[in-house]
């Protein structure tokens, strides 16, 4: 009963994603697209969906419910080096909107991205944090 008052007591509040998903045309293009282009590490495939392991959170590549239905968020990426990163995905065949650009001068880093898209136009990042 003590750990009911404490939680009544404490605000509620998410902090942890467990997973994202990312709705797709085509399944099998799309785990392609991520497995290969992006290097995501693959976790598993059912009836029309694919998992990721995005560094401990789950990303889901799923079909619509309904014919043209699709939903996105922006993913950004962390990378140590954006130039590099950039470099090997084009080569595997990624389009960039435009060269990594400068977002903002931090007190302790600059951050630069650079945007992209996969098979189904999905908006998708990468972003670098380099230390001054």
């Amino acid at each position: 009963m003590e750990s009911a008052t404490a939680s009544a007591a404490s605000p509620f509040g998410l902090s942890t994603i467990g997973q994202i998903a990312i709705t797709v045309t085509d399944i099998d293009r799309a785990i392609a697209f991520y497995r290969h282009t992006l290097g995501i590490p693959f976790l598993f495939q059912v009836p029309n969906m694919g998992f990721f392991d995005c560094g401990g959170v789950r990303l889901m590549l799923t079909g619509s419910e309904k014919p043209g239905e699709q939903f996105s968020s922006i993913l950004y990426f962390k990378v140590p080096d954006i130039h590099a990163a950039l470099e090997t995905m084009t080569s595997r065949g990624a389009a960039f909107e435009r060269e990594p650009h400068l977002v903002a001068r931090l007190a302790s880093h600059d951050l630069w991205m650079a945007f992209f898209r996969d098979p189904d136009r999905n908006l998708l990042a990468l972003m670098s944090e380099v230390p001054k």
